[in-house]
């Protein structure tokens, strides 16, 4: 970013000592064609704002309020309000409803670089116009995808349109059809791919990022058109095709999603650095920056004022320079590795412990690198997870959860970290507190991105610089896993699915494997990722998942007459219900745009 910074000083600071010896120039605050289409130094620039402006759901986005802005990023993940993770911020309603994310300016600058680009054609080599005019197409596809799985069918412009210039009734164009959007994405991933050559520098698009790019797009295209075929909301835009895809274009969307993740076979690979340790060989897979499996990041720096906050939010102040946690993995998300963990005797009482850290044996290594447990260490430093004290505790669980509980009367809790009871912390360090909601609600805390390489004394807000991986090789697997089962081939999807486990240090799939068993593993690798909310919109069970729901916490007690510990699942503390109606499956069209153009109606149904 400094470098791209530099970039457009330069052609500024051009355009000024012009201005220092001639009158008839053109304004400083305008940079004209031939100083962005001249040299490369200019369109590096110009691309430069065009792949800032990607909506990139990375470390600052959040489903509702700054979007994809700066501003309490991480206590509003989009995981909170569909049960991976759980926290204080947030509800289904204003995730839904979103932000009203709106990015044709954003087109209309990739779409006077396509139309003028060409035109200066001749100052550089063919190669390297081919390659700027394929990151063009990349990126418009990538706006629209925002787009499109936001609102359905939104208007396709292909060309600059220009104000005043063309009168009003031209600019107001009318919404496209949601399949016809798909189609146009999957056209400029088609040129993109055809344009670009194999490889890029950091950050920035190739053959294989499209590649990557239209296998997530057309799954989801895919995925639409055969269970938004059964789940809908009826309405004017649905009846006009603004909303839905018809259920006979599924097998031509997974198609394409199928072929386009082959594509990537052979040029990028899954992290395996240390597979003699496959928890650390995962934890260290989101760290390093030369991983094989990045196929498109976006970097951070504290110089380019982009550092981010990911350490001082994703774990609490104890392990922080002063950062306070928002977003805590539930128990649902934890037992989908194994079911049910460990933590209950064949008679149904509590299952002792001497130490919390003992429940992670034999739990699968990538769940362990994804999640932190209570007795697990950060920085030198324990996560003390207790929820309170039990002076005795007899009976089975069930009945400890019940209406009635029988151990009540010897159950201490508290607010405060400071309390003790007969010498005893009575919660730890990092929670659970009964007080406030800066420590976990469930007993676990997210794992995953944690630079666990940063002193204490780094990870404050803003001071974070690992790097967002958009997209990884283990994605494409997945897409690729669940086109195969969506056309039927399932010897292709076991077979990817097992280079994942292997990775991961799961046992291999054997016997029948379903399209849950697919969904299960993508939810399971890709936790934490962003990308959990909109699969299920795509899948359409969001309705069924989040039905007045409310999820469970794993937390664990001290037992102060027998000097051990136990565990009880129990409903997280709070008991944060969570409701995603149907007509959420799209946002409405943001009322400012419907005010300014009256051809984007008939709005979404029941919007």
């Amino acid at each position: 970013m400094k470098q791209l910074q530099y970039i457009i000083i330069t052609i500024l600071a051009g355009c000024m000592l012009a201005a220092c010896h001639k009158l008839d120039v053109a304004p400083l605050n305008v940079i004209r064609d031939k100083d962005v289409f001249n040299n490369e130094n200019g369109i590096t620039a110009y691309m430069a704002t065009i792949y800032k402006a990607l909506p990139i759901e990375d470390f600052y986005y959040r489903n509702e309020g700054s979007g994809f802005n700066r501003g309490w990023e991480q206590f509003y993940h989009p995981g909170a309000i569909c049960g991976e993770l759980v926290g204080p911020y947030g509800s289904t309603y204003d995730a839904a409803g979103g932000f009203g994310y709106w990015p044709y300016g954003d087109i209309r600058t990739v779409n006077y670089l396509l139309e003028n680009l060409p035109k200066n054609a001749v100052n550089f080599a063919k190669e390297k116009v081919d390659a700027w005019m394929g990151e063009a197409y990349f990126c418009r596809a990538y706006f629209y995808f925002a787009l499109v799985k936001r609102y359905g069918g939104v208007p396709i412009i292909k060309n600059v349109q220009n104000y005043p210039e063309q009168p009003i009734e031209e600019l107001q164009v009318h919404r496209d059809k949601e399949v016809d959007v798909w189609k146009f994405i999957a056209a400029d991933l088609d040129s993109a791919y055809l344009l670009m050559p194999e490889k890029s520098v950091r950050a920035r698009a190739n053959r294989y990022v499209a590649a990557a790019l239209k296998s997530r797009a057309m799954l989801y295209a895919g995925t639409i058109a055969k269970y938004g075929s059964a789940n809908y909301v009826a309405g004017d835009a649905r009846d006009q095709g603004y909303v839905g895809i018809p259920a006979s274009e599924a097998d031509g969307f997974f198609k394409q999603a199928w072929d386009a993740a082959k594509l990537l076979e052979g040029h990028y690979d899954l992290y395996k650095k240390k597979m003699d340790n496959k928890e650390q060989n995962y934890v260290d897979l989101f760290l390093d920056k030369d991983s094989p499996e990045n196929i498109l990041v976006r970097d951070y720096s504290l110089t380019s004022n982009t550092a981010h906050s990911w350490d001082a939010t994703m774990t609490c102040r104890y392990m922080t320079a002063d950062g306070l946690s928002r977003a805590y993995p539930t128990l649902e998300f934890v037992e989908r590795f194994a079911g049910a963990l460990p933590i209950v005797n064949p008679d149904g009482t509590p299952r002792r412990f001497n130490n919390t850290a003992e429940l992670m044996q034999g739990l699968e290594p990538r769940l362990l690198a994804t999640v932190y447990f209570p007795g697990a260490t950060l920085r030198g430093r324990q996560f003390d997870t207790q929820r309170g004290i039990y002076d005795q505790f007899s009976g089975t669980a069930a009945s400890e959860l019940g209406l009635n509980p029988p151990n009540a009367q010897y159950r201490h809790l508290s607010g405060t970290t400071d309390a003790l009871y007969q010498g005893k912390r009575i919660i730890g360090f990092t929670g659970v507190s009964t007080n406030g909601d800066d420590m976990t609600r469930t007993g676990f805390y997210v794992r995953k991105y944690v630079d666990y390489n940063r002193d204490q004394s780094q990870c404050g807000l803003y001071m974070s610089t690992q790097s967002w991986i958009d997209m990884r090789y283990a994605e494409v697997l997945l897409n690729r896993a669940e086109a195969a089962m969506e056309l039927g081939n399932t010897t292709d999807a076991v077979t990817v699915i097992n280079q994942l486990r292997d990775r991961a240090g799961a046992p291999p799939v054997t016997g029948a494997i379903t399209i849950d068993t697919v969904r299960n593993e993508r939810c399971k690798e890709l936790a934490f990722e962003k990308q959990y909310w909109w699969d299920l919109r795509r899948w359409r069970i969001a309705d069924k998942v989040l039905d007045n729901t409310r999820f469970h916490a794993l937390l664990p007690y001290y037992i102060l007459n027998e000097d051990k510990y136990i565990f009880l699942r129990e409903l997280e503390p709070f008991q944060r219900s969570y409701t995603f109606e149907k007509k959420y499956y799209y946002e409405p069209i943001p009322g400012g745009e419907l005010g300014k153009n009256p051809n984007l109606y008939p709005n979404n149904p029941n919007y």
